[in-house]
């Protein structure tokens, strides 16, 4: 009986063991799962590439005007330049926009201001003078006295831009440059206090007369406080 027993008692033992070793033995027809890892190389060629390069900031241009100077009237050079211009291309509408409100623009054929005889246009009349045919007197020849009878594109021809004034002249700002025998009386009509002007002079144009076919053209501003208004062109010349 005891032998028995002891049998009996080993076989559960053994049972039990082999259940025990059961239940942890994967089942059949399945592996163990892997965990797979990625070496450093793998890893870095995993990620994402970027397809577009951060923005990169941009020097201003070195060409580009300063916004605090923006806005500002011109000085009275620049102010003279552009009306030169405007003459010199016959553009009306650009050289009207110059024009005093007020006092309108005023043409001396000669240095010397006459304030009676002397023709004073509109800002209105100034756009649409070298379409004008009219024929007015401008005053009268130096020497000859003879009436200045022309229209105002043959007077610009003779008494306004009648050499290359953009291109050859010297140019000097409340200066003057050229003196012959007619008075030049501009800072008495144009006190300096009050007004500025830029004068474009050429000494000669023929070299076989030695001077005696010098130009000179003065643009008459008034000063309004930092601003400038064309108020008069005054032509000089050498005269007999």
């Amino acid at each position: 009986m005891y032998f028995a027993r002891n049998i009996g008692g080993l076989a559960l033992i053994a049972a039990m063991l082999w259940l025990t070793a059961c239940r942890g033995t994967p089942e059949a027809g399945t592996e163990p799962k892997q965990t797979q890892t990625q070496t450093p190389e793998q890893s870095q060629t995993a990620r994402p590439v970027a397809t577009t390069e951060p923005p990169q900031e941009t020097e201003p241009s070195s060409t580009e005007q300063p916004q605090d100077l923006e806005g500002l009237p011109p000085l009275v050079e620049e102010a003279a330049s552009t009306v030169m211009k405007s003459l010199r291309n016959k553009d009306m509408k650009q050289l009207a926009a110059w024009v005093h409100s007020e006092k309108g623009l005023r043409f001396s054929p000669y240095a010397y201001v006459d304030t009676k005889n002397d023709l004073v246009f509109s800002k209105d009349e100034v756009e649409g003078l070298m379409n004008d045919s009219t024929k007015r007197v401008w005053r009268t020849f130096a020497g000859s006295g003879d009436l200045i009878e022309l229209t105002f594109a043959d007077y610009y021809k003779r008494f306004v831009y009648d050499a290359d004034f953009i291109q050859t002249a010297e140019i000097a700002v409340n200066k003057g440059l050229g003196q012959g025998t007619t008075i030049n009386n501009l800072n008495e009509v144009y006190p300096k206090e009050q007004y500025d002007f830029v004068e474009y002079h050429i000494k000669g144009i023929d070299p076989s007369v030695e001077g005696m076919d010098w130009r000179s053209l003065r643009l008459v501003f008034e000063k309004i406080g930092e601003d400038h208004a064309l108020v008069g062109i005054i032509h000089d010349q050498w005269t007999p």
